[in-house]
């Protein structure tokens, strides 16, 4: 077979894949006279496209050879599942057969180390990038940014973020949030300042909105948070969705604002609106109010939203409020509903 007539069945497979039609592209690639190492990695994204690991590590398994994009295919699958484990024991596996990761391997799997607080590993590629032949900067520079960030190591993320030349959006947005979530406050907002008047004109989008309001929320800035949000609206023309409206309610509940915040979630133009029913309940134990508990408890139900963690929170709020009868119904109606519970989890890192 001349390698002509071979990108034409490998056309061919993919063009049957695109449309669903899996039944003629598996009796093409079966009907093959010669595969290369195309015919076999057009299956595995196949299977990495419908979320099947199992059957794209059979065909990975199977390949008589593997190249990179083989590699990248498996490790990309894994973390579009929210496999972070299994995409950092493929790249595990991809280092000791002797394949030089590309770019694109290392931003996916430092996404899989942020994710997993792997903070070691991410370290290790960031040393393997300083000592090879890699450019930190763009979607790369961005990847290690987050990924400390997300590691709690902000000493790095600034290290990194100073040392890229050029930085685009998502770079500051990793930097923002990585400060605000750690509690870093006014630094973030510092941050945000400089973005604004940066000379790459770096314009301000979804993601860097939510990482302000998280700043505003760690310290009680109330006041800031709504002019940052009018200013959203009005000035950049972001239109509001359900993170910024939950990050928001979050702010006004934990500060002592649950009418406004109440007001605010009635207000909202969203259908799905449980997360922000739900922070507000968690909110009203904070503040000891428990008839706003019973009106997020009672919009939660309506919702068909409600977890046993939602039970338990609404007992604890009328039992501090020493309203035992209330306690005693809300477990009552715990036993006998059958309610979904999951399941506690941590993680930790070896070796």
């Amino acid at each position: 077979m001349t390698s002509r007539s071979l990108v034409s069945w490998n056309i061919m497979i993919s063009a049957y894949d695109r449309v669903n039609d899996f039944e003629s592209a598996d009796y093409l690639f079966e009907s093959m006279p010669q595969k290369n190492v195309v015919s076999w990695n057009t299956l595995i994204a196949r299977y990495m496209r419908l979320g099947d690991i199992q059957a794209a590590r059979r065909v990975f398994e199977s390949m008589p050879e593997r190249d990179a994009i083989s590699w990248n295919s498996m490790i990309a699958g894994c973390v579009s599942g929210k496999n972070y484990a299994g995409a950092l024991s493929i790249f595990s596996e991809m280092l000791n057969a002797k394949v030089k990761p590309t770019e694109v391997t290392l931003i996916t799997i430092l996404g899989a180390c942020a994710e997993t607080g792997s903070l070691e590993i991410g370290r290790k590629i960031h040393q393997s990038l300083k000592e090879g032949e890699y450019r930190i900067e763009g979607y790369l520079g961005n990847a290690l940014v987050d990924m400390y960030a997300k590691c709690g190591n902000l000493s790095a993320a600034w290290e990194v973020f100073n040392g890229m030349r050029i930085k685009p959006v998502s770079c500051w947005n990793a930097m923002i949030v990585g400060l605000a979530v750690n509690g870093y406050s006014a630094e973030a907002l510092q941050l945000f300042s400089t973005m604004e008047r940066s000379l790459d004109m770096v314009r301000p989008n979804r993601v860097t909105f939510i990482g302000v309001f998280i700043a505003c929320s760690h310290k009680g800035l109330v006041d800031k948070a709504r002019c940052y949000f009018d200013r959203m609206i009005n000035e950049y023309k972001i239109l509001p969705d359900l993170k910024h409206y939950g990050c928001l309610v979050d702010l006004l509940s934990r500060w002592g604002s649950l009418n406004e915040a109440y007001e605010m979630i009635k207000a909202i133009p969203l259908q799905n609106s449980a997360i922000l029913w739900r922070t507000l309940l968690g909110a009203c134990r904070t503040q000891g109010n428990v008839e706003l508990a019973e009106i997020s408890f009672q919009k939660l139900a309506k919702l068909e939203c409600l977890t046993d963690a939602d039970y338990v929170l609404l007992s604890n709020i009328y039992a501090e409020a020493q309203r035992w009868s209330g306690v005693e119904r809300v477990r009552s109606e715990l036993i006998g509903i059958n309610v979904p519970k999951k399941a506690g989890h941590s993680l930790i890192e070896t070796n």
